[in-house]
């Protein structure tokens, strides 16, 4: 993966291992793996932490690795049937926050430049990002500022 705003090389990572259906220890039913996914997800948790929350904790004491492989579908395809998806992709979301935090730390370390540059290259992605989504996740006439973002996140 290559780094997108620094000129160090990327760092290869590893891969899942290749399957074709869920380990035989893992036999939870595709139905309630859904209904667990959902009720998370109105608990207030995002996608990847309801993958991790479901490898980790499981459905009725039983881990489940992989929820597309049990079910057939993403945790946000499940999300979306069941109409509880956030309003804003999960990385552009966050990515807004993260945003919004050092645009409020520059504001009061205006000697900070260290920073100055972080925020730059973390609205940059947000932008590029919403470019990405625009139309699909993203209402066609969304344009990134602080004060939309800061707006979004006091909403929730």
């Amino acid at each position: 993966m290559a780094r997108m705003h620094t000129r160090r090389r990327g760092s290869s990572g590893s891969d899942k291992p290749t399957a074709d259906d869920p380990p035989e220890w893992s036999d939870v039913d595709a139905d309630d793996i859904e209904s667990r996914v959902v009720e998370l997800a109105e608990q207030g948790y995002d996608p990847s932490q309801i993958g991790m929350k479901l490898r980790d904790e499981g459905v009725t004491g039983t881990p489940v690795p992989d929820v597309k492989l049990a079910t057939g579908k993403k945790i946000t395809e499940i999300l979306e049937e069941n109409d509880a998806r956030s309003e804003f992709p999960e990385d552009l979301y966050n990515l807004m926050e993260r945003a919004v935090r050092l645009r409020e730390h520059v504001q009061e370390n205006p000697q900070d430049y260290q920073n100055k540059r972080a925020l730059q290259n973390t609205e940059s992605k947000v932008r590029r990002l919403v470019d990405y989504y625009r139309g699909d996740e993203v209402e066609p006439d969304f344009t990134y500022s602080y004060d939309v973002a800061k707006e979004l996140l006091d909403e929730e």
